[in-house]
């Protein structure tokens, strides 16, 4: 693959990082070499946790409370280091953006599962 390639991809994906609605600030980023990735290091903590989350979710009973434990892991350390108590790395950032990402993709499917059930009983009921 060639530089130039290499480079249209590149911008492709920040591009693709900003519609998910990421800041991109680079010293919250990884880098793979001298690329950045398309999305914070949160961010990207976030869509690990979605694809964790999915299959547990669909598999694994996991209470509600739970998963908004999870969620506020993250939200702690947002708090923490907005209000400048504990600055953030982004080490934690990524951790916690994966407890974020499996408590929210777990209560998104126990919102659509209590939809499609009422949703059912209405159509067969």
């Amino acid at each position: 693959m060639t530089e130039n390639r290499k480079q249209e991809l590149w911008v492709k994906a920040m591009e693709c990082g900003a519609r998910y609605g990421c800041h991109q600030r680079a010293d919250r980023s990884f880098f793979l070499g001298c690329w950045q990735f398309p999305v914070c290091a949160r961010c990207t903590g976030v869509m690990i946790g979605h694809f964790i989350g999915f299959p547990l979710a669909l598999k694994k009973r996991i209470s509600s409370w739970a998963a908004v434990c999870f969620c506020e892991v993250m939200l702690a350390d947002w708090i923490l280091q907005a209000v400048g108590i504990k600055k953030s790395t982004n080490g934690r950032r990524l951790v916690t953006g994966i407890a974020g990402g499996i408590g929210t993709t777990v209560l998104y499917a126990m919102m659509l599962k209590r939809i499609f059930s009422k949703i059912l009983r209405k159509t067969h009921g």
